[in-house]
């Protein structure tokens, strides 16, 4: 079983690669009993989409930007 701090860890990973078959299915597992280390991971989820739609928003290719482009 992981530990929480191996389960974070993890699912911070598994935003920017694909985990093997072991570290997927042992997070599964791991998050199936963590409500905590759920929680983490819907908050790393969360982080990296508002700073993409920030990053997009600076970058004037949000329709709700509010910027011209002439």
């Amino acid at each position: 079983m992981l530990s929480c701090k191996e389960a974070t860890e993890l699912a911070s990973q598994a935003l920017d690669r694909k985990l093997g078959l072991g570290d997927r299915l042992g997070l599964r597992l791991h998050l199936l009993i963590c409500s905590g280390c759920r929680a983490a991971r819907d908050q790393f989820s969360f982080l990296r989409k508002s700073v993409a739609a920030y990053g997009a928003h600076l970058d004037g290719s949000s329709p709700a930007s509010g910027r011209r482009k002439d």
